[in-house]
């Protein structure tokens, strides 16, 4: 009876001489030092990094708190976060300044939430309807006030100071303050992220600005085409980052991460002779 295991060593054989054959008659491969180059420049030039597989952005459960109103106009609703002119960068006038629980120190500048009246059937609109606002200021806290008589913005309050005309389509004036629900939703905006880069020669300020998604940035990072590595910016103030690594002559890349640890890279976004005061447009999230 034959053996089974002869099939098998031929089949081999065969394999053992048939690879050399096809490496012999393959494309020659890149030595070790060209790959590397290779890789790095279509990284660099060609595609983004691999993109991240995290979920997109998604609201969240309805929560309660209160909302009053304050006057103001498109160059001042930017307050804390340093947005310019909140009508010219997008956001409208559907704006919000947060008490400090939600503002998180700046963090959440640029995060949208969907607020409405609620429980108040005397001074909400009729049929309770429902707003998209950004946030873009701080509502500070007011100690000599009790929480619950003017310092609504104290902590532990959860609140919103909203713009005259957005609290007008939610409520009556003369209501004063309201009970609403409210809840995080994700920011649609049209185009890029916007950088815009502010400051001198040896400190430099880049304010991000028009996010998708998440809407508000945990991290910047920044890096030339030539002698600038890749560089954490630290969190100057509200939305506007900062670093005195010299950023001068170098085409600007950003990466940019949002609080729901999506990223997004928007590679050689400046010429080399960018201008301080000027804004670019980059990659916004999907």
């Amino acid at each position: 009876m034959a053996s089974p295991l002869k099939p098998v060593l031929a089949a081999l054989l065969l394999l053992t001489i048939a690879v050399p054959d096809c490496q012999a008659k393959s494309k020659p491969s890149l030595s070790g030092k060209q790959a590397i180059h290779h890789a790095i420049g279509r990284q660099a030039h060609d595609f983004d990094l691999p993109k991240s597989h995290k979920p997109k952005f998604q609201s969240a459960p309805w929560k309660q708190a209160h909302a009053t109103f304050y006057e103001g106009g498109s160059g001042t609703f930017g307050g804390a976060c340093n947005y310019k002119d909140v009508a010219g960068q997008g956001y409208g006038m559907n704006t919000a300044a947060l008490s400090s629980v939600l503002f998180k120190n700046g963090q959440a500048c640029g995060a949208c939430f969907e607020i409405k009246c609620a429980d108040n059937p005397q001074w909400c609109k009729p049929g309770q309807p429902s707003l998209i606002v950004t946030a873009t200021d701080h509502c500070p806290p007011n100690p000599s006030l009790p929480n619950d008589n003017g310092g609504w913005c104290n902590v532990p309050r959860e609140h919103f100071d909203v713009a005259k005309p957005v609290f007008s389509q939610l409520a009556e004036y003369k209501a004063g303050i309201i009970p609403i629900h409210y809840r995080r939703v994700p920011c649609k905006k049209q185009g890029g992220i916007r950088f815009t880069i502010l400051g001198n020669p040896w400190f430099y300020q880049v304010i991000v600005w028009n996010v998708k998604g998440a809407g508000d940035i945990v991290s910047v990072q920044v890096k030339g085409d030539d002698k600038l590595k890749w560089t954490q910016m630290e969190r100057d103030w509200g939305a506007t980052w900062k670093t005195s690594a010299i950023l001068l002559g170098e085409s600007l890349t950003f990466r940019v991460r949002a609080s729901d640890k999506r990223y997004s890279t928007s590679w050689h976004v400046t010429p080399k002779n960018w201008q301080f005061g000027q804004t670019y447009e980059g990659k916004n999230f999907n």
